[in-house]
């Protein structure tokens, strides 16, 4: 045998090298007006600056952070529920912080009608240009709805295909663009998934906007929606809209985390403030063979001014069991975890 041949059979290179793809999926993030009273310094400035700072280093690491976008940019006045417009800096912040993906199928999104949503997206569209953040759910014509609906993204050598759809809205968009994702359009629904197919997606990752408000249990309608989907070929299911977090099950061997609750909200009813942030690893072997782990859950905490500090903050709960003495006021810190040891034990 040549020399040559022995030493190239002797030092075989893999195909891949292995390799694992980290995505963190967060909840709704909102726009109360107690929220923008308190992230205002001046007439044109805001800051958000406290929302995520203990989390950044989680969302930073990530290779792909997705944020649930319950509002619209629709300019001033800003206005929270029921219409949200946020200040652009918002969504400014949250690419800044880490967050690579908005998903903007939801009930709020034509709030202020389809001139809001458009606003919306033009905000998007140069956040994407300028810092290359991604988004679905909206679109504002048939060639960007092809683009984003399904969202492809390919990261790590992995395709990724993401579907972000919601039951309804709370106002219509009073034309025909632009257009979001409905659950109920199920035949559009099926034209994605066998687009994701079509572009060689790994995994298929369905983000619906759906279920029961304040339910910790999700409802017979989700369950029945999420055998649809996942008869669809989704391989994830993700949802939202609740405004707490939801049991995680089963259907068939499909992951299905029903809600993750509020990530940001002025919300202080029983259970709103608990939150879930859902990682998925999928690790790709030297062979290229594809294995997804079993979904991550971290429960995090929505302080309110006046809590842990004068602003909103996002706590990681199991950080800072113990540490009450860090609190403002200590009674947010009882809260915290007498809420998430209830809703532990009602949804696990």
């Amino acid at each position: 045998m040549p020399e040559r041949w022995e030493s190239s059979l002797k030092y075989i290179k893999p195909l891949f090298s292995q390799d694992t793809l980290t995505i963190r999926f967060f909840g709704d993030i909102m726009m109360h007006s107690a929220q923008i009273s308190n992230a205002c310094k001046t007439d044109s400035e805001y800051d958000f600056s406290s929302y995520f700072h203990l989390l950044e280093d989680k969302i930073k690491e990530a290779d792909l952070a997705v944020a649930n976008m319950e509002f619209t940019l629709a300019g001033e006045p800003y206005t929270g529920y029921p219409c949200f417009s946020a200040p652009d800096t918002l969504a400014t912040y949250l690419t800044d912080c880490g967050f690579d993906i908005f998903l903007a199928a939801n009930n709020h999104i034509f709030d202020k009608g389809a001139k809001g949503a458009e606003r919306t997206m033009e905000i998007y569209r140069r956040l994407q240009k300028e810092k290359g953040i991604r988004f679905t759910g909206l679109a504002g014509n048939k060639d960007e709805l092809e683009d984003n609906n399904p969202l492809i993204i390919r990261v790590k050598g992995i395709s990724l295909a993401l579907i972000n759809l919601t039951y309804g809205t709370n106002q219509g968009a009073g034309a025909e663009w632009p257009r979001t994702n409905y659950i109920g359009e199920k035949e559009k629904t099926a034209d994605a998934f066998a687009a994701a197919r079509k572009k060689g997606a790994d995994y298929i990752i369905a983000l619906p906007h759906w279920g029961t408000e304040y339910e910790l249990r999700h409802s017979k309608v989700q369950e029945k929606t999420a055998q649809w989907l996942a008869g669809q070929g989704a391989d994830f299911i993700i949802g939202a809209h609740p405004h707490v977090v939801q049991d995680i099950g089963m259907v068939g061997n499909i992951p299905v985390a029903y809600s993750l609750g509020n990530a940001v909200s002025n919300m202080s009813a029983a259970n709103t403030q608990l939150e879930l942030m859902v990682t998925i690893r999928i690790i790709r072997q030297c062979n290229g063979d594809l294995t997804a782990m079993p979904m991550e859950l971290d429960y995090l905490w929505c302080s309110r001014p006046g809590g842990f500090n004068g602003c909103y903050t996002v706590i990681p709960v199991a950080e800072y069991i113990g540490k009450k003495a860090l609190w403002q006021n200590s009674y947010d810190y009882d809260k915290m975890i007498s809420t998430y040891e209830r809703v532990r034990k009602e949804t696990e």
